[in-house]
């Protein structure tokens, strides 16, 4: 074997091997099908529990002069898979989730299991009024300001020149 043979890119024999797929309406339809799943399951974000907590779940983050609000999507979830906790300054949200399906008729049976967490940095929250409410898969956690933080809030006027 040549070194030539190694190099993944400018080898003739390569770019012959593609185009033999490109003729062969089966090579170009499986191909094709790969990328549009590919493509269908990203613009869903279908992995459904990251390890690396990005994109999911959902989580929007308000905040106003009196209280912070967070909101995260959690289809599929019930109110006993997720546990809210704050604890120095950080709100964090976690989840999991197991489920079995078996139909012994078919002799088929699916176990599926995921987990996630979330953490938001908060400041200067009153932890004695703090309330989180679970309905229809959305969490909504209410952390209202200490009344300390809501004297530091300043608004600034703009000029207009």
């Amino acid at each position: 074997m040549a070194l030539r043979d190694l190099i993944p890119f400018g080898n003739g024999s390569r770019d012959m091997a593609l185009q033999r797929n490109e003729a062969n309406p089966f090579f170009a339809l499986h191909r094709e099908m790969n990328r549009l799943f590919d493509d269908a399951f990203r613009a869903f974000d279908i992995a459904p529990f990251k390890s690396n907590g990005l994109g999911w779940p959902s989580v929007e983050v308000n905040e106003t002069e009196k209280d912070v609000k967070v909101v995260a999507e959690l289809p599929g979830l019930e109110e006993k898979d997720v546990n809210v906790e704050l604890r120095n300054g950080l709100l964090t949200i976690r989840g999991e989730k197991k489920s079995e399906t078996e139909d012994k008729e078919r002799r088929f049976s699916e176990r599926y299991y995921g987990r996630f967490e979330r953490a938001i940095p908060v400041d200067d929250i009153d932890q004695e009024k703090v309330a989180a409410s679970f309905k229809n898969g959305v969490l909504s956690v209410t952390l209202p300001k200490s009344p300390t933080a809501q004297q530091k809030v300043k608004r600034i006027a703009i000029n207009g020149k």
